[in-house]
């Protein structure tokens, strides 16, 4: 397998698309109230790419969005998409670089790890000039084997130890204004603020302007401001799950493997009915514009 991981280029993609085992995945995803990807999937997309719907290659059974589904789940869910054990998977959003790290790294959670970022995604893609199209895809037959890697995700618990200890840094990939609780959450029933003893880099200051990935050197910098320093576990985390992936791409893109996502994020951790004790928050408890 000839296929750059975590991230590819579009000149390489362009090069090997139409490949049969290469299977290209469109992973846009929209924030609550911003409506639904799909839609503009289906008005254009790169050749031969499956849509994948992150809310709904999911596990149903938590009212908690889009987390982690069952493998088996998984595995129908990629064999009816047609995509196989054998491909190798390229995944790409209309934003740049947003949601399809989340897409990467459910991939690689359900032990998948021929999986690769379109580095600035369809901006960089129709910015070149390149086809596209709005033919659907018809799904080619393969078999798909899933099963979980639990070194890459965390739950509440392994959060709640790692804050307790410090060994481990969580790191926590939403806007400043979220983190510190100024801002409000985009989801309802969340309390404002953030984790005691975690850190903030937002998932913003990982892409440059025209949504490609920023160099290694200056996500080093990035990192090890905050004190993900070489060798240091690290939790990453935002508000469902989506973009706390796109720091674990970064550290991937490292060589640094040390690292979990932790799953729930702050729609769980920041429930309005959680025992502060187990959840605890610091920061402001309702934002500026709500308050008085």
């Amino acid at each position: 397998m000839d296929l750059p991981t975590p991230i590819v280029e579009t000149n390489w993609l362009a090069r090997h698309l139409g490949e049969p085992d290469l299977a290209v995945v469109d992973g846009s995803w929209r924030l609550p109230g911003q409506g639904h990807a799909r839609e503009d999937y289906e008005k254009r997309h790169i050749p031969g790419a499956a849509f994948f719907d992150i809310d709904a290659i999911a596990d149903r059974a938590t009212p908690l969005p889009h987390m982690l589904p069952a493998p088996a789940d998984f595995a129908r869910a990629m064999e009816t998409l047609g995509i196989s054990s054998d491909d190798r998977v390229v995944v790409y959003d209309d934003a740049g670089l947003f949601s399809a790290a989340r897409v990467w790294w459910t991939f690689r959670a359900m032990g998948h790890d021929a999986v690769a970022v379109l580095n600035g995604g369809l901006p960089k893609w129709i910015a070149e000039g390149r086809v596209l199209t709005d033919a659907p895809t018809r799904p080619r037959s393969g078999a798909f084997r899933a099963r979980l890697r639990p070194e890459l995700v965390r739950d509440a618990a392994a959060v709640r130890a790692a804050l307790a200890d410090g060994a481990t840094l969580v790191l926590d990939a939403r806007p400043a204004g979220r983190f510190e609780g100024r801002d409000p959450e985009p989801r309802a029933g969340l309390r404002f603020g953030h984790m005691p003893g975690a850190k903030n880099l937002p998932a913003g200051e990982i892409v440059n302007s025209d949504g490609t990935i920023k160099p290694p050197e200056a996500l080093a910098a990035l990192f090890e401001a905050r004190g993900a320093i070489p060798g240091r576990p690290v939790i990453t985390s935002c508000g469902s799950g989506v973009t706390a992936a796109i720091l674990s791409l970064a550290l991937a893109r490292l060589g640094r493997e040390a690292h979990g996502l932790y799953d729930g994020s702050w729609a769980e951790w920041g429930a309005a009915d959680n025992d502060p004790a187990l959840f605890p928050v610091v920061g402001a408890s309702e934002p500026k514009e709500r308050r008085g």
